[in-house]
């Protein structure tokens, strides 16, 4: 049964960085394309950042672009969203999610597994 787990989230100042992680148990992430989301106040979950599978491709929110960065190790079963110049408006509950196959998916919908979601708050 293929389960994620994020980790990383925490309450920090604006300006400041923070790494997400992701690990994926019962399959081997390689396989899979990933995805951060986060549900927006008031606004369908949103995509933040995604990353096929070999790596090779990656799509960020125009909110997000220049800030974030997401990456994978593939032999540790790991994804991360590096955050940096973080703003109160990337406060938020941030989930990682993961779909069989090739592609960069952008909308949840296609996402096949999810994590429970860690919690990022920023202040100014």
């Amino acid at each position: 049964q293929v389960q994620l787990m994020e980790s990383g989230g925490g309450s920090m100042q604006a300006g400041c960085s923070l790494q997400l992680n992701c690990t994926l148990s019962g399959s081997r992430l390689v396989d899979y394309a990933l995805g951060w989301f986060r549900p927006s106040t008031g606004k369908e979950r949103e995509v933040v950042a995604a990353i096929n599978s070999n790596g090779g491709r990656v799509y960020y929110a125009d909110s997000v672009k220049g800030r974030f960065t997401i990456s994978r190790d593939n032999d540790k079963n790991a994804a991360y969203l590096q955050m940096n110049s973080l703003k109160p408006e990337d406060t938020d509950e941030y989930f990682c999610a993961a779909v069989y196959g090739g592609g960069l998916p952008r909308i949840p919908s296609q996402y096949a597994f999810w994590g429970q979601g860690t919690r990022v708050t920023i202040s100014s």
